[in-house]
């Protein structure tokens, strides 16, 4: 009996311990780590009266357990949370289980601590869940730099099409936004998805442009907004926490306001007269400049970008740059993403 308790409470320290780093230095959130911290404290006292008595129950060299193999491995931070918090549920289950009657009677164990440290559990794990798929689907904007928007004019087909994605991808491109302004819905959604399956290949963020309906329908990471489109509050109650949702802008104050409401990252542009957006004057290099010192989330400079002008845009302070026709319509997409990221250059991230 005393084996299985001393056990158990191990596994459920052990696991409040990872899950408690997880907190502090995944999450970098305080309350959550102390309430952890809290839960293991608690945990150790209830049993600190029978630490001599437990300890001397240990038979480690003769536990047959230590020869079961554990195929076991973790992705990711999701993963390590989920088997951790597994893990504690099942150990504190087994203390409970195994310190009723008689021996919680003798060794003086108040058994509803460690039942309610398992509903503690189930909640905490529910807010961490929550906290942590926020943060990863964030994690999608890190260090990616070069933002392709698509445009399928120049295409007879969807393979050619997706070849030129697909060659943009292995170049480097760690974005994809699907533009599409006049196909179908069934189209577009179609299209979206084999898009998405592409950028998973390469651990690509796949965004639909305007269409928060496709985007919620194909899966995509998120969604990339107009300033006259459905508004950032609006499209994420649709598409949940965790999507990802950034806002064309093209003045400060717009920036400002797309910052406040909630926006993960933000267009910065046109930087230059561009087909893409007809009618829509260019800001110059001097809002690029502005957004450098003014704008703490993820930016990309956009609007006529090519290899002949981006070393000018990322010398006003852009560390990313988003393109349409300079890659899509290219020769060589692949070619042509390779050549841009050289000269967004590999510490270009002077800005958020």
């Amino acid at each position: 009996m005393k084996r299985i308790i001393d056990v158990n409470l191990n596994r459920s320290t052990e696991a409040l311990r990872v899950l408690e780093e997880t907190a502090r230095f995944i999450l970098n959130d305080q309350n959550l780590s102390s309430r952890l911290k809290h839960l293991r404290h608690q945990l150790v006292n209830a049993f600190n009266s029978q630490y001599n008595g437990l300890l001397q129950s240990r038979n480690t060299e003769e536990d047959v357990g230590r020869e079961i193999y554990n195929p076991s491995s973790r992705a990711d931070a999701v993963d390590i949370h989920k088997a951790n918090f597994k893990r504690l549920q099942q150990a504190l289950r087994s203390l409970f289980e195994y310190s009723q009657g008689e021996y919680s009677r003798d060794e003086n164990i108040d058994i509803t601590v460690l039942e309610q440290l398992r509903y503690d559990s189930y909640v905490l794990e529910k807010i961490m869940f929550e906290e942590l798929s926020r943060k990863l689907s964030k994690g999608k904007l890190d260090n990616k730099n070069l933002y392709l928007i698509t445009d399928r004019t120049q295409f007879n087909d969807h393979n050619s099409f997706l070849n030129a994605v697909a060659a943009s991808l292995e170049g480097g491109v760690r974005i994809i936004q699907l533009r599409e302004k006049t196909a179908p819905a069934k189209e577009i959604t179609e299209l979206a998805k084999k898009t998405r399956e592409l950028c998973a290949v390469y651990d690509a963020a796949f965004i639909v442009n305007d269409r928060v309906d496709i985007a919620l329908a194909a899966g995509a990471d998120g969604v990339h907004l107009g300033q006259e489109d459905l508004d950032i509050h609006s499209a994420r109650k649709i598409l949940g926490n965790n999507a990802i949702i950034g806002i064309s802008t093209h003045a400060p104050e717009q920036a400002l306001k797309a910052v406040e409401a909630g926006a993960d990252y933000i267009g910065v542009g046109p930087v230059y007269t561009t087909p893409t957006k007809p009618g829509r004057p260019s800001v110059g290099l001097e809002y690029v400049k502005w957004a450098s010192g003014n704008i703490d989330i993820p930016w990309f400079a956009i609007g006529g970008i090519n290899p002949d002008n981006a070393r000018q845009v990322i010398n006003a302070g852009a560390g990313r740059l988003a393109v349409v026709r300079a890659i899509i319509n290219a020769e060589s997409p692949k070619e042509a993403s390779g050549e841009l990221l050289r000269i967004i250059g590999p510490n270009s991230f002077v800005s958020a």
